[in-house]
């Protein structure tokens, strides 16, 4: 019996690769379907204390440049300040929404916009159709 030193064994890894992704599939497969669970006590809140829901601040401005907010009426000149003023009543943190007339000039509702924020609002959003 004669034996080749030269020769170099090879490593046939196609079966072991098939039977991987099979596994691979199986596991893919059933993954979604285990349910975990796993029994937590929670420790008791508050009952006292409640979430108070903010209310929004609603901001109009129609064509002829009428300003409201909320039921006030302000006037467009001196909005800036008179609104800082009357923010000093209202939660910064409420949400206010900003409804304008389609008509009006960009740079009004940002205008009213750039008062809102420097009042101390963070959420500030503007009302469109759609």
């Amino acid at each position: 019996m004669y034996y080749d030193w030269e020769e170099k064994p090879e490593l046939n890894i196609t079966p072991l690769v098939d039977v991987m992704l099979v596994l691979l599939a199986i596991l893919m497969v059933i993954a979604p379907n285990i349910i975990y669970e796993e029994a937590i006590k929670l420790p008791q809140g508050s009952v006292k204390k409640q979430l108070e829901k903010i209310p929004p601040v609603h901001i109009s401005i129609d064509e002829n440049l009428v300003l409201k907010v909320n039921k006030d009426t302000f006037d467009l000149n001196s909005f800036k300040d008179n609104f800082y003023r009357y923010s000093r009543k209202l939660d910064l943190k409420a949400t206010v929404l900003i409804s304008a007339d389609k008509s009006l000039d960009y740079g009004v509702v940002m205008e009213i916009l750039g008062a809102v924020k420097q009042s101390g609002f963070t959420e500030v959003s503007l009302a469109t159709n759609g």
